[in-house]
């Protein structure tokens, strides 16, 4: 049996990018601030974690030998382990931008080589004539925001007028994104998404990769919270991706997650829904007792970046790697012969990097499975090595873009 496992720790960089100064990134590190955080206590927040990083499962698998040839350093107190189950490396990003689709494409073996479309950073984010097409489109008295923002501070403080007026809030970020948070209640889950609907379909000749349904509930700003009934909206890859290939040899793909929104439900066969990191592991474990012969599992573990990356949460950021470090030996009582587990992301976002946007980085591979021997693959030129090594893997014709390393 072949069966494939694909689980993006969503913006778990390594640091080390090669191109970081063009994106004003050079120097930041996920791994390794968050790491020197916890060495020096700066991380440690009273009942959810102390001390120094520990992650020995991934260290086992190569994380540590994986920072320091990205990077040219060991995370702060956190040193090489007596030995290494698996392969291990450290991939570079080639595609255009840092943006979600851009990296989860490229590790389906599809670079996104054109210039995505972004929203100005002063003044209004939006331009006049895009505002009143959407007002009109979608019979709306107007929109609050319009601007860049992070998502929870921009609903704390327009959550109450959003209710009271009916006007949805949007904004933006340096990524090619536009945001719509809506009240569940006051405004309508339904009608949020429909919005999102018409908003996509107008954002078409903008190149904007993605419109974000950001529903939330609450009554007071200090109440006001995200459900997790977010979906995104976005463009179809380029071209064909590994998920597209796998379907038309007639493989499933299970996704797990936001991975079905993010390939614009192009290539998913199945698609399954959960919310939060535990949630997403519960699932993913699941449904490797329901994988077949030559399908494809692939789990986006959203919490790293929303949850903690964005908000420059440093310590809820390590209790969340901890946590999943600890579902591994979980996830490998599940194998049998002839599966193959890859571990990788898809960007960084640094919490204790300037703003509250993703960072430019290498992401990390760690491959294991039964009978597979531990070995340094060392730095890859691009996340598609990850694609076409599970496409090797599953017994399916390679792609145009990437090499396996199996």
């Amino acid at each position: 049996m072949a069966r494939a496992f694909l689980f993006v720790l969503d913006s778990f960089g390594v640091g080390g990018a090669p191109d970081a100064a063009r994106y004003h990134d050079e120097g930041a590190d996920t791994l390794g601030h968050i790491a020197e955080f916890c060495a020096a206590g700066a991380a440690d927040r009273q009942g959810l974690r102390e001390g120094p990083l520990q992650l020995p499962n991934m260290s086992a698998l190569g994380l540590m030998h994986i920072a320091q040839m990205a990077s040219g350093s060991l995370p702060l107190g956190m040193p090489l382990p007596d030995r290494t189950f698996g392969i291990y490396g450290a991939a570079s990003e080639v595609s255009k931008g840092k943006d979600t689709p851009s990296g989860h494409w490229e590790i389906a073996g599809t670079p996104v080589m054109f210039d995505w479309g972004y929203f100005p950073t002063d003044g209004d984010a939006f331009p006049p004539e895009l505002v009143e097409q959407i007002c009109q489109k979608a019979n709306l008295p107007g929109i609050l925001g319009n601007c860049h923002a992070s998502g929870t501070d921009i609903i704390a403080r327009l959550g109450q007028e959003h209710c009271r007026s009916a006007k949805p809030i949007c904004y933006t970020s340096s990524d090619s994104v536009f945001q719509i948070a809506a009240h569940e209640r006051y405004f309508g889950l339904d009608r949020l998404l429909k919005l999102c609907e018409i908003v996509r379909e107008l954002l078409m000749p903008y190149n904007i990769g993605r419109v974000i349904a950001r529903p939330f509930v609450g009554e007071t700003p200090a109440t006001f919270e995200r459900t997790g009934n977010r979906k995104d909206y976005s463009v179809l890859p380029p071209e064909p991706t590994l998920l597209d290939r796998l379907t038309q040899a007639d493989r499933t793909v299970h996704a797990i997650g936001k991975i079905g929104d993010i390939f614009a439900h192009q290539g998913t066969k199945r698609e399954i829904k959960a919310s939060g990191n535990e949630a997403l592991m519960a699932a993913t474990l699941t449904v490797m007792d329901e994988a077949e012969d030559g399908d494809l599992v692939f789990t986006n573990f959203v919490d790293f970046d929303m949850l903690y990356g964005h908000r420059r949460d440093v310590p809820g950021y390590a209790a969340a790697l901890e946590a999943f470090d600890l579902w591994l030996p979980a996830v490998y009582r599940k194998l049998v012969p002839g599966d193959l587990v890859i571990l990788t992301a898809d960007h960084g976002c640094d919490p204790t990097w300037r703003g509250t946007d993703h960072t430019r980085e290498r992401v990390p591979i760690m491959a294991f499975g039964p009978g597979i021997r531990s070995r340094s693959i060392g730095l890859r030129p691009s996340f598609a090595d990850i694609g076409e090594s599970i496409a090797a893997h599953l017994g399916i014709a390679p792609g145009a873009h990437g090499r396996s390393f199996l």
